[in-house]
């Protein structure tokens, strides 16, 4: 089951993935709440659309922007909609 690891702390499982660009992109719904604080930064991508991004923190550590999602995908990335992906210090394996 892929994982994404942070810190030694498991913040998202699921056999739900899907792959885009070689990121997993996890259901939100896997992605643990109390570690999220949301973030104003914003990226575009000219086929999935407008990135928003968390920031993560847990025990006086933080990954600024580590986490990443697509609210309204543009038609051709629905596939990642209700999704996070991951990058920086968090880990994913499985």
């Amino acid at each position: 089951m892929p994982k994404a690891i942070w810190n030694d702390l498991v913040i998202a499982d699921s056999t739900d993935t899907v792959v885009v660009e070689g990121n997993h992109y996890f259901p939100r719904t896997a992605l643990r709440d109390d570690l999220l604080r949301e973030s104003d930064t914003h990226t575009h991508c000219p086929w999935k659309g407008t990135a928003s991004y968390y920031t993560l923190e847990h025990d006086g550590k933080s990954s600024v922007d580590a986490v990443w999602f697509y609210p309204e995908p543009l038609p051709e990335a629905e596939m990642v909609r209700d999704r996070v992906a991951f990058w920086k210090d968090v880990t994913v394996v499985g």
